[in-house]
């Protein structure tokens, strides 16, 4: 389990496995309950790179981020490495 700690959102941390090139799972600490239980619920199964590219860029009320767009720069750290 890896830890992101997001940054500019109402999500605190986004918690997830991946196994290979592949989300296995996800949950965020904090943040709109529904709309991130939904986003841990697409992304599960999907390759990271799909992940990254589906989700990277998406804005919450001008603020520059959002939950999705959070776990896409957790996803690109985890990648990174």
């Amino acid at each position: 389990m890896e830890v992101y700690q997001t940054r500019g959102t109402c999500s605190r941390a986004i918690e997830f496995d991946v196994e290979g090139d592949t989300i296995a799972s996800v949950k965020f600490v904090g943040g709109c309950d529904g709309n991130t239980q939904g986003v841990a619920a697409l992304v599960k199964g999907m390759k990271v790179s799909d992940a990254i590219a589906r989700l990277e860029g998406i804005d919450c009320r001008g603020r520059g981020t959002s939950c999705p767009d959070q776990l896409a720069k957790a996803l690109k750290a985890h990648i990174s490495r």
